[in-house]
């Protein structure tokens, strides 16, 4: 029999050279060829256990030939929900069947309209929008006060966008429905000249209703236009509200001081300072929203006009003193004018007051402070020499309006979200999405596209455009925002559900996160698996929320994250050495992730990602298993090859070589005692009686726990010291003798056991 020793040395020795070998193999390589060029066509579990060869290839990689008959029982393992703990691949002691599971996923990613990350990155995206919206208007009114004195005709004024959107927003039109020529005649108009456009339009445009109104009058039966459910009475409703609702160009006209031709007399501005002033007031008060600046514009004028009321009524008639102090001391919109004036003209020394008694027991509390806050009579007046507030009444009051003024809105917006997070989860398909009005208004508002007015045939367009081809429809319309929509949902072409794109699949996401609380609490207690099952689930919601190579790499945690999860040290490999073996070219054998010594560890991971050569998202390629599972069999199945093949000739080598590929999987001694294979290499190399194995099993776990301990069979120089000691013993065992000549040939001295030891082992059997 060849020496045991030896030929293990020499196999291991170049790991890489020995399997490439074996790779080459005329029969192996055409089984592996097959397997590479058809497990992408699978789809269904069916399919691939109809396909023999596939499914041999498979389950052989796995450790698994023996159960290839099976096919029931290995059903139910791959129909295995993974991510839950009770399903029947979890249940199951031997790992093999999990690994097999994770290695043939049928369900790697969820068809899905958003992922959780991509339903919280457009939630972010709608709350920073309306965060930044009273930003905006700031911006906006700064740059129209700066740039509006520069402007010297209405023409300049016309074809700087900025200001034009911004002077029709303030005065309540619509920018796309006005033209030219329109624009122009108003603002040259002079409002006190009945004869101007600005004047003779608004008349000509209500008489014209009026005339029509007048006709059907004239035309219509008593009978018709006594009936207000008759096709008169309707038209005549109709025009006496455009006549009502006709818009008012004249503030416009008279916000400006252009001359008839649209230029300016020597020495004017456009605006004078009183003019802006009211423009920008009125820009800030057109918003859907109101904004910090419409809040202090608010506060101005309450400060300022609050010490001219004199009486209850002068609130009651001002709707912006009334709302003023409604929101300001958190009352219901549904406020009544007689409640206002009943809380103001209470009197708090009378218990049998208004405000003493009302409110129940949300309001009461608030309706005492708002009388307290005022000083009226019971009749509604003032006291001679009394204000409606002192100064110190007044500061409190502005300050609850400045922390209250947008507590409406953001109910609203704490609604809306909250629909929209129930409304998403049923839907189904693209028209499911764009026939949702608060879905779309969260959407549109949150990328910005909230007063594009785009139909839904074109965002439909949008949504189910290819991400991955730069030739899609979302690409030629050359603007951002319809990107980031189309990103934030997951359509397939035809409008129906798809899969997320994602740095990696869900299910790498979780074999990763499992070989990382693995790695981290193995010899470790209680405290550290709680602490590593932590980080997992940061890793699994931070890497879904990952775009490019660069944003993965750009956080040390995920990349440190990474390194344990795959076995490695993250304090032996920099950044920089990782994005070298991402952006490695793996058909090229000098590159960086060929040459490593880890080469396979860092190929696994690589391969678990889905970033293309420019190190940007890249849609996987559809099948059952992933880049990462596809290199992981066919690894897997070279070694199975390869240990098989030894073993024929020397089942020490089998042993040896299958102990060094399974160490990583060691965490207890129960785990040696669980695989025959594993406890005849320990029993082996630690002398352990055969008498051993019909002991209890606390027994033999305590009786191996003194002899060894698991924890270095993580540490790869211990471990193969292990395995040389274990290959010397059994060549003693099976009395293979191996000379001194064939040890230094071996290259024996590498492994950290000098040949002189080893030959002085070799030589035990003869009682030397």
């Amino acid at each position: 029999m060849v020496s045991t020793f030896i030929d293990y040395n020499l196999i291991t020795r170049d790991m890489k050279t020995s399997l490439q070998r074996t790779s080459q193999q005329v029969q192996v390589a055409r089984e592996t060829e097959y397997y590479k060029a058809n497990i992408g066509k699978v789809t269904s579990i069916d399919e691939f256990l109809d396909d023999y060869r596939l499914y041999a290839y498979a389950m052989k990689a796995h450790g698994l030939e023996d159960m290839t008959y099976a096919k029931a029982f290995m059903r139910k393992v791959m129909e295995s929900d993974l991510s839950d703990d009770s399903s029947y691949a979890n249940m199951l002691t031997d790992e093999r069947y999990r690994n097999f599971a994770m290695a043939f996923s049928f369900s790697q990613s969820t068809e899905v309209v958003q992922s959780d990350a991509q339903e919280d990155s457009l939630i972010g995206l709608y709350t920073q929008s309306i965060a930044n919206q009273s930003e905006a208007v700031e911006e906006d009114t700064r740059y129209f006060n700066a740039a509006i004195d520069r402007v010297t005709t209405v023409d300049q004024l016309w074809q700087n966008d900025k200001l034009k959107n911004y002077v029709l927003t303030a005065f309540g039109f619509d920018p796309r429905y006005v033209s030219y020529q329109h624009f122009k005649d108003v603002v040259t108009s002079d409002v006190s000249d009945p004869n101007s456009y600005v004047n003779t339009a608004a008349a000509s445009y209500k008489q014209s209703l009026q005339d029509k109104i007048a006709n059907i009058q004239a035309t219509a039966t008593p009978a018709d236009l006594a009936d207000t459910s008759s096709t008169a009475s309707k038209l005549i409703a109709q025009y006496q509200a455009a006549i009502t609702n006709a818009p008012d160009y004249t503030p416009l006209a008279a916000a400006f001081n252009f001359q008839d031709d649209g230029t300016l007399a020597a020495g004017d501005l456009p605006m004078s300072d009183m003019q802006k002033a009211s423009t920008n007031e009125a820009y800030v008060f057109q918003q859907p929203r109101l904004s910090s600046s419409a809040a202090q514009l608010n506060k101005l004028y309450y400060d300022s006009t609050i010490g001219s009321v004199t009486k209850v009524d002068d609130i009651l008639d001002n709707s912006r003193l009334f709302a003023y102090i409604r929101i300001a001391y958190g009352l219901p919109s549904s406020m009544l004018n007689s409640t206002m004036e009943n809380i103001l003209t209470s009197d708090l020394s009378n218990p049998a007051s208004y405000a003493n008694t009302q409110g129940g027991t949300e309001y009461n509390a608030i309706y005492k402070e708002l009388a307290a806050a005022f000083n009226f009579q019971t009749d509604g007046t003032l006291a001679a020499g009394d204000t409606a507030q002192t100064a110190e009444q007044t500061a409190t009051t502005s300050a609850y309006w400045i922390d209250r003024y947008d507590d409406a809105d953001e109910a609203t917006d704490a609604a809306l979200i909250s629909s929209y997070k129930t409304l998403i989860g049923v839907v189904s398909d693209v028209d499911d999405l764009l026939a949702d009005n608060k879905i779309m208004s969260l959407a549109l508002t949150a990328v910005g596209l909230q007063d594009e007015g785009d139909t839904s045939r074109k965002l439909k367009k949008v949504l189910t455009s290819d991400l991955t081809d730069p030739n899609s429809y979302v690409y030629t319309l050359k603007d951002d925002r319809y990107v980031q929509l189309a990103k934030a949902f997951n359509f397939n072409a035809d409008g129906t559900l798809g899969v997320p794109m994602l740095a990696q699949a869900e299910s790498e996401i979780l074999n990763t996160a499992k070989s990382y609380v693995i790695e981290k609490s193995r010899f470790g207690t209680e405290e550290d698996k709680t602490k590593a099952t932590e980080e997992s689930q940061y890793y699994s919601a931070e890497v879904e929320k990952v775009k490019t190579l660069d944003g993965l790499l750009s956080n040390r945690r995920l990349v440190d994250f990474i390194l344990v999860a795959a076995g490695l040290d993250p304090e032996t490999v920099t950044t920089d050495y990782l994005r070298q073996m991402f952006e490695s070219d793996f058909s090229d054998p000098n590159s960086a992730i060929n040459t490593d010594p880890n080469t396979t560890l860092y190929k696994e991971i690589v391969s678990s990602y889905n970033f293309d050569a420019e190190g940007n998202l890249a849609r996987p390629t559809q099948g059952i298993q992933t880049k990462r599972g596809l290199l992981e069999t066919e690894d897997l199945y070279l070694n199975q090859t390869l240990e098989e093949e030894k073993g024929e000739d020397n089942a020490g080598v089998r042993l040896a070589l299958y102990f060094r590929r399974m160490a990583s999987g060691v965490n207890t001694a129960y785990d040696l005692l669980a695989d025959s294979a594993l406890l005849q290499v320990i029993q082996t190399t630690f002398s352990i009686p055969e008498e051993m194995s019909s002991a209890d099993v606390d027994v033999q776990y305590a009786y191996i726990n003194r002899v060894l301990d698991v924890e270095d069979l993580h540490d790869p120089e211990k471990l193969e010291k292990l395995l040389v000691r274990f290959t010397a013993l059994y060549d003693v065992e099976n009395n293979v003798d191996v000379s001194g000549a064939e040890l230094i040939l071996s290259g024996s001295g590498s492994n950290g056991i000098s040949a002189d030891t080893l030959l002085s082992l070799s030589q035990l059997r003869l009682g030397g």
